[in-house]
């Protein structure tokens, strides 16, 4: 079960942007699994994508799109990921783009395929082709919730958040939709997330936005160590509202919007962990730089003991003080150490608290979401992760997932 985290009641419609679902077989039955989004005429797009060397072929055939035209349509499924097809599977991505186009009366490079489900099947290009008709004609304005739904796999609640932001020239809506519960890890963007807005502003431009929103958020988040081969994260904005985003205020307060929504649906992902019956924050302030932070915070949330011992609430730390221990920090000095979760302080000048008690680290440990804050009293570098607990539901999940 998700922890603290619920579907929302209702996403708005963006101003230029449509949408639609519809059940085409791929490999649920009786529920949605094909999703097209409609940014525009004028849209402006901006994408980052997984670092895995082992990149699926929506991937790639995404990447080329996007670098040798200016699309306009996403092409989404669930249920099969297209990873590990080799050449086949390439094949598979471009005629779903054909097909797309073929029904929409574009290019084929005007689409922007994605995929997202198991490893080494092929594609039912067939299944997607018979329903391309149907789809393009239910794309409407209001199909964001049923495009959230469409796109989920392991997910157990629809993760959608939305924002209106006001600003001189008028008002900009942001809606945005992610999936993701396993195979969860930084590198870009360990999921599928879709965000559309109706700014005006360049592909250039929300390409920069994105990749800073990315950093403090899609790539701050773990549930497993597992890069997936899928990963994309897209921003579509459709110029609908006629406000014009441009440098100084007005793209920083954007910015902001889009850095918000982003940890919004980032967090979500982690709360609805495979398994998941933890929400942590792992934050480590006063490191020399950033990257050293980030490395002790990465260790702490990506160890296997500590992510049991939080599932049991098990006061078990000397867990996370070993994590931080082998995170790789030069001329490291445990005396000046101190860690705190939920506020209970556990460790300092390298071993256990003054007045720390059994009964304090077992209440902290028991709660639904932990924070673990981490001093290393070194510089003023500070770095946060989010993750979850393993339990043995993450175990069984992953062991039937192709059954």
């Amino acid at each position: 079960m998700a922890v603290a985290l619920q579907a929302p009641p209702q996403l708005p419609p963006v101003p230029g942007i449509r949408l639609a679902s519809c059940a085409a077989g791929i490999r649920y039955r009786d529920r949605d699994d094909l999703l097209l989004i409609d940014a525009g005429s004028e849209a402006a797009i901006a994408a980052l994508f997984t670092r895995n060397a082992f990149c699926a072929a929506p991937v790639q055939v995404a990447r080329e799109h996007l670098a040798t035209g200016a699309p306009r349509w996403l092409l989404i499924n669930a249920g099969n990921a297209n990873a590990g097809t080799g050449s086949a599977g390439l094949a598979a991505a471009r005629a779903t783009c054909v097909a797309a186009g073929r029904a929409l009366g574009a290019p084929a490079q005007a689409v922007l395929p994605f995929s997202t489900g198991i490893i080494g099947e092929p594609l039912p290009v067939e299944r997607i082709e018979a329903a391309l008709p149907g789809l393009v004609s239910g794309l409407a304005p209001d199909g964001w919730m049923a495009g959230g739904r469409a796109i989920m796999t392991t997910d157990t609640v629809l993760k959608g958040v939305s924002r209106r932001v006001r600003f001189a020239a008028g008002e900009v809506t942001l809606t945005g939709i992610a999936k993701g519960s396993g195979m969860i890890h930084p590198d870009m963007a360990t999921m599928l997330a879709f965000i559309g807005t109706d700014a005006r502003i360049d592909a250039a431009g929300l390409h920069e936005i994105l990749i800073e929103a990315a950093e403090q958020s899609f790539n701050a988040i773990t549930v497993d160590g597992d890069t997936s081969t899928n990963d994309a994260l897209v921003c579509v904005a459709s110029g609908a509202s006629g406000v014009t985003i441009g440098p100084g205020a007005d793209r920083a307060r954007f910015a902001g919007a889009v850095n918000a929504l982003c940890l919004e649906l980032a967090e979500a992902i982690v709360r609805d962990g495979e398994g998941a019956t933890k929400f942590v924050r792992v934050t480590v302030d006063s490191a020399r730089d950033r990257d050293e932070a980030r490395r002790v915070a990465e260790a702490v949330a990506l160890s296997p003991l500590v992510k049991t011992a939080l599932f049991a609430s098990d006061p078990n730390w000397g867990r996370i003080l070993a994590a931080v221990g082998r995170a790789g920090v030069e001329d490291f000095r445990i005396d000046r150490v101190r860690i705190a979760v939920n506020g209970v302080q556990i460790v300092s000048e390298g071993g256990r608290a003054p007045g720390y008690s059994e009964e304090a680290g077992q209440q902290a440990f028991g709660k639904a979401e932990l924070d673990i804050v981490i001093e290393l009293a070194r510089g003023d570098a500070s770095y946060r992760k989010y993750t979850c607990d393993f339990s043995y539901d993450y175990v069984r999940i992953n062991a039937d997932y192709r059954s």
